[in-house]
């Protein structure tokens, strides 16, 4: 058993950051606002969850100002691309293996 759960992710277990992966992994990037939004979440919840993904290399951040309004927008890096496909493969071999 401990084979099926060896590529498993801790950073993607949660549901959240697994939205937010999942998310950026058919867009090239989203905005804060989108994400909130798409997920369903408060500020702070989404915020917490985007820094931890940061702080992993997963996701990297991007601000600039539209106009005169502040925009933060979020992309998977190369590392969190792999690192997903990787979790995702692991969970469907859990699966299959059931």
């Amino acid at each position: 058993m401990k084979d099926l759960i060896a590529n498993i992710n801790k950073i993607f277990e949660s549901r959240i950051r697994l939205g937010i992966m999942s998310v950026l992994m058919v867009n090239q990037s989203y905005d804060f606002n989108s994400l909130k939004e798409a997920l369903d979440v408060t500020d702070g919840n989404l915020a917490s969850h985007l820094k931890a993904l940061e702080e992993k290399g997963m996701i990297k951040v991007n601000k600039q100002f539209i106009g005169r309004k502040p925009n933060t927008s979020y992309s998977a890096t190369e590392t969190g691309i792999a690192g997903f496909r990787q979790h995702l493969k692991a969970l469907e071999g859990l699966i299959r293996k059931q």
